[in-house]
């Protein structure tokens, strides 16, 4: 009964101790998400252009609407609300 009652008591202690000696996860930059996306979009609009100008329409217009459907797609991103 005693030794049961002494583990119970210290199985807290045991359980905190270990939580304050354990590393803080350093805090992520928001600016690296706007970043990934940004770079996500470019790669995306240039590759959706080159595809739609090989279909024969023209530089201007491809980009222009590779722009317009990168926003309709992936509307929830940062990103797609950036000029």
């Amino acid at each position: 009964m005693k030794r049961s009652l002494i583990f119970l008591l210290l199985l807290p202690l045991a359980l905190l101790a270990a939580c304050k000696h354990n590393p803080k996860k350093p805090k992520e930059n928001p600016a690296a998400a706007s970043e990934i996306e940004e770079g996500f979009k470019q790669r995306w609009v240039e590759k959706r252009a080159a595809d739609l100008m090989a279909l024969g329409l023209r530089p201007d217009l491809s980009r222009q609407q590779a722009i317009d459907e990168f926003r309709e797609r992936f509307g929830y991103t940062h990103a797609a609300n950036n000029k």
